[in-house]
């Protein structure tokens, strides 16, 4: 699934693909929001972890999970 983080003082969005569940990544905004932890981590489908403190975060989006399509049909 598609999660995009903005970061306060940051010209642009962090946008990754995550094979987290959607549960699991609203979790960890909550616990990270909340103060439970200081630092926002999420791992992308290719094991990156990426790591926001939580006193810069705008905003997290979270899209719905990607169905990746194969072949030549039309959309």
């Amino acid at each position: 699934m598609e999660v995009k983080i903005g970061v306060q003082y940051a010209p642009r969005e962090i946008v990754l693909e995550s094979g987290q569940s959607v549960e699991e990544v609203e979790r960890l905004v909550s616990e990270a929001l909340t103060g439970k932890t200081q630092l926002l981590s999420l791992q992308d489908e290719k094991g990156r972890k990426v790591l926001v403190p939580t006193d810069r975060l705008a905003y997290v989006e979270i899209g719905e999970p990607t169905v990746r399509k194969v072949g030549f049909g039309t959309l």
